[in-house]
């Protein structure tokens, strides 16, 4: 079971709003360093919140990058673009210690080209900003798990599931959304439920 502590997570800034629920929701008045359960966190706050703190567990840097390439491949079916697969294969080469941060940071810029490109194509209107919604999720929850690991992993990351949000906003629906973000949170629970000592497994369907 992956964990953190509140004094860790006071470490980042938390916003008030979050950091009170969580407080009350634990039955406490001030920071401490017992063992704080993501699942705790996830129970109380939610998704976000619960994403945004692990950058308070820099230990699991691996199992949240490579949870930020699942968010991303969610959505990656709707951009055809080569250069967002290539970015997705290097953040998950990266976690595994198998390319170096110059070879990811390339990666990197050539996925947010691609980014530009697609969201400069996109047709804006009502109907395009109500279905990016749905998209966005994924995208969004690739960008806060990602960003807890630091460097240009996150970025490799985010911007592969930028520009497939974008692609993807043409045909989402509440419905889709919904269910997305549904399995965003079973997904993190299974990363986060992994022993200490063992490797989650989130590439992959």
């Amino acid at each position: 079971m992956k964990t953190t502590t509140l004094n860790a997570i006071r470490a980042h800034y938390p916003c008030t709003e979050g950091w009170t629920k969580l407080l009350k929701h634990l039955g406490k008045t001030q920071a401490d360093d017992e063992k704080l359960s993501f699942l705790t966190i996830l129970e109380s706050n939610g998704l976000d919140d619960a994403l945004w703190c692990t950058r308070a567990a820099p230990q699991y840097n691996k199992d949240w990058r490579l949870y930020a390439v699942w968010c991303a491949r969610q959505v990656q079916h709707l951009n055809t673009d080569p250069r967002i697969e290539q970015a997705l294969v290097a953040a998950e080469a990266y976690a595994h210690g198998l390319i170096s941060e110059a070879e990811l940071d390339a990666a990197r810029d050539a996925a947010w080209a691609a980014a530009s490109a697609a969201i400069s194509y996109a047709a804006r209107d009502a109907a395009w900003d109500a279905a990016w919604d749905a998209a966005w999720n994924a995208a969004y929850a690739a960008r806060a798990a990602a960003y807890a690991a630091s460097g240009a992993a996150w970025d490799a990351a985010w911007a592969a599931a930028y520009n497939a949000a974008s692609a993807a906003a043409r045909t989402a629906s509440d419905a889709a959304s919904t269910a997305a973000r549904e399995k965003q949170k079973q997904q993190f629970i299974k990363v986060v439920s992994c022993s200490e000592t063992g490797e989650c497994l989130t590439e992959g369907g």
